[in-house]
């Protein structure tokens, strides 16, 4: 039974698990911002083509 507390308690004073979850927070905002890039440069040259092909016919 002590050992399994000792682990309990080992467990919970490393910080390699706040650490994972704040990489893991950042690797979302990261995503997040990349694709409303890509979203926003998307319709950009959707627009663009859009004109030229309007123009071209």
């Amino acid at each position: 039974m002590r050992n399994v507390a000792k682990k309990m308690v080992s467990f919970l004073k490393k910080e390699d698990g706040p650490t994972a979850v704040e990489y893991a927070v950042m690797l979302a905002l990261i995503v997040v911002v990349c694709i409303a890039a890509i979203s926003a440069l998307g319709k950009n040259a959707n627009t663009t083509f859009s004109k030229i092909g309007s123009a071209v016919q």
